[in-house]
């Protein structure tokens, strides 16, 4: 068992949906983030809402539908350098903020969000 499972039974579904929409919102608000998108954010938010939920320990919705999540080479058509994560975790670390979860989980959540945002780097 990965150590992010226990996210799910210590937050909820709500929270997480939450999450996800507030993180939508600031990619919105970032023109860095937002070209890398189609006009509708929808698909991409339920696919990130139900990839958060499997990592975090809830149901397994994403790989049923998607397989594998293999985050690398699903993003490997863009080039993500330093700056591009740094855009994409700011808006991450923001959207944390506003669902407010406890010190411990948060640190737990950024820890995970931080380690992912680094490994999807493909380009300097």
């Amino acid at each position: 068992m990965n150590p992010f499972q226990s996210i799910y039974e210590l937050i909820g579904e709500e929270k997480i949906r939450h999450l996800v929409k507030y993180f939508y919102q600031e990619v919105e608000k970032t023109p860095e983030l937002r070209k890398l998108y189609p006009e509708d954010l929808e698909p991409a938010e339920r696919r990130l809402f139900l990839f958060l939920l499997q990592v975090f320990g809830g149901p397994q919705t994403y790989s049923e539908e998607r397989g594998h999540p293999r985050l690398r080479m699903r993003h490997f058509e863009w080039q993500i350098d330093p700056s591009l994560r740094d855009h994409w975790l700011n808006a991450m670390l923001t959207a944390l903020d506003q669902i407010k979860p406890d010190q411990e989980v948060k640190e737990l959540m950024m820890g995970y969000f931080i380690k992912v945002a680094n490994h999807m780097i493909n380009h300097d």
